[in-house]
């Protein structure tokens, strides 16, 4: 039999992240692995939005049914051409949403269903990548992303390339984001999952919340800022993701209230020293933005990035909700409630 002289390996990872074992019961030497005699190595890269077009156009070609340039481009803007997202999206409308019932009209609400389920089913794809978040080299990435830090990464440390390599996130021009709004959404909702599973239990009906087909903010927020003031020490003291965990408990908190009939968007990218989040719920929009305090100047400047983000979202009304975590600080000066007028805008201030 010839011997195999040539033969590919096609993975999440790169083969070097592969160790040395010495048994079972002992770490690693720290070496790679004997069998590492890799020659090349290449990432395979993401769709472009003119191959989306052209992948969706054989099934066209085929059955008659099309993807509209509308449609296409919400799956771009989902997927960022993510070649396993952009075929199970296509998958799921086609055969689950639609039935195979070629004569409908493949519309943009179909993408937005397809996406909703793909983060709900968490297939074997998804389910895999976010174990890794489990990781600490990977924490060590992620976490920073979460709170907007503008921590320097060095190209050449293996944590950052490993996290690069795994298509968790992915670089633009000044700041390392979510590969796509999939994954950012993914990552968002595994981090805060038992919290969000805890807090079903908390005997506080979302329909507290609902006004005449609004969400009553200030109820809401006044609430998380009790339940934060009497179960914060708790809370965080149980997160992996410690210094995040302010901002994944809201999120949770906020997740319960939305699954009656609405949606979170988030904005994450390394740099920005805040998140930023939008409450869908019937036709409205609620722009929430999410600081941790570090002096004085994180209100002034809380304040101003939400008048952008709200302008950005053609929004009136906002809220800054701003975490203390001064320890010798007490909870009566922590715990406020503020609102300022600013030109057209109003900015509700939300100490924690």
């Amino acid at each position: 039999i010839p011997f195999v002289h040539s033969i590919a390996l096609v993975g999440m990872r790169h083969i070097r992240d592969y160790k040395s074992d010495i048994r079972e019961d002992r770490k690693t030497l720290g070496s790679y692995s004997p069998f590492n005699i890799v020659k090349t190595s290449k990432t395979l890269r993401n769709f472009t939005h003119s191959e989306i077009t052209q992948l969706y156009a054989q099934h066209t070609q085929d059955t008659g049914q099309a993807f509209s340039p509308e449609v296409i481009q919400t799956v771009y803007e989902n997927t960022q051409g993510q070649p396993w997202l952009v075929n199970a999206i296509a998958c799921e409308i086609v055969e689950k949403i639609l039935e195979f019932d070629v004569s409908r009209e493949i519309l943009p609400r179909h993408v937005d269903q397809a996406v909703q389920t793909i983060i709900l089913r968490r297939d074997t794809h998804i389910d895999s990548l976010m174990e890794r978040l489990n990781e600490k080299r990977v924490q060590k990435i992620v976490e920073p992303l979460l709170l907007g830090d503008s921590q320097r990464y060095d190209l050449l440390d293996d944590d950052y390339q490993y996290v690069l390599d795994l298509g968790l996130l992915r670089e633009t021009d000044k700041h390392i984001v979510p590969s796509n709004p999939i994954y950012g959404e993914v990552i968002i909702r595994t981090l805060s999952f038992r919290s969000q599973k805890e807090l079903d239990e908390v005997s506080i009906a979302p329909p507290r919340y609902l006004a005449k087909g609004k969400l009553d903010m200030k109820v809401l927020l006044t609430d998380f800022q009790q339940f934060w003031r009497e179960n914060s020490e708790i809370w965080v003291n149980r997160y992996q993701y410690r210094e995040a965990a302010p901002h994944l408990i809201m999120q949770a908190f906020l997740q319960r209230i939305v699954n009656s009939g609405g949606r979170i968007s988030r904005e994450m990218a390394s740099g920005r020293r805040r998140l930023d989040l939008c409450v869908h719920y019937e036709q409205r929009r609620y722009p929430i933005e999410l600081k941790l305090r570090y002096g004085d100047k994180t209100y002034k400047e809380g304040q101003d990035q939400l008048l952008g983000y709200m302008d950005k979202l053609d929004c009136e009304e906002g809220w800054l909700i701003v975490f203390d975590r001064r320890q010798k600080v007490l909870w009566d000066k922590k715990i406020f409630w503020q609102t300022q007028s600013v030109g057209q805008k109003t900015v509700h201030l939300v100490g924690c």
